[in-house]
């Protein structure tokens, strides 16, 4: 006979134990949520209104501000949820979707800001290459690989993350306590 168990859900720590900061916790997630939401929208309604911003920093901006939407949307409504409703808990699919998305949208952010830098080394360095080094074609794959590779990276932390043991008798060999 085994000594196996499943896992439903990952208890979290608190923010505060008390309720009036619990309270506050949620209108400062909100507020800071809110405002990142109206920036990043603004930018994107900007730059895919205006046809003067159809440019490759302009493109690579609109990418960065879709990833800043998707990283907020990601973990601050269960923070939010959690010091509204005092709850402590994640369900365990809840936990690994959460992980595999932020670690996604990061990594994505990562190499978005290094193409962005990379865009602005050749329109200052080489100028007169600007046309022919980032043209549509070139920023539409630079952006694509960003975003496969930021996806398989994603998915390669979770997959490792959740298949290691959750509980020290799960462990292969002696096991120290």
């Amino acid at each position: 006979m085994s000594n196996s168990s499943s896992i439903s859900h990952f208890l979290l720590l608190a923010l505060a134990d008390t309720r009036q900061l619990q309270l506050l916790h949620f209108c400062l997630f909100l507020g800071i949520s809110l405002a990142a939401l109206l920036g990043n929208g603004l930018i994107i309604s900007a730059v895919a209104c205006g046809h003067h911003l159809h440019t490759p920093m302009f493109f690579f901006l609109l990418n960065l501000a879709l990833t800043d939407l998707g990283s907020i949307l990601t973990t601050v409504p269960k923070a939010m949820h959690n010091s509204l409703w005092d709850t402590r808990h994640i369900s365990y699919t809840g936990c690994a979707a959460q992980l595999f998305f932020f670690s996604f949208l990061i990594t994505e952010e990562l190499a978005l800001l290094t193409i962005m830098s990379y865009d602005r080394y050749v329109s200052i360095c080489k100028p007169l290459h600007y046309g022919t080094l980032l043209g549509s074609r070139a920023c539409a794959h630079m952006a694509a690989a960003a975003w496969a590779s930021a996806f398989l990276n994603a998915l390669m932390h979770t997959a490792n993350t959740f298949s290691l043991p959750l509980w020290p008798w799960q462990c292969p060999g002696p096991v120290l306590l």
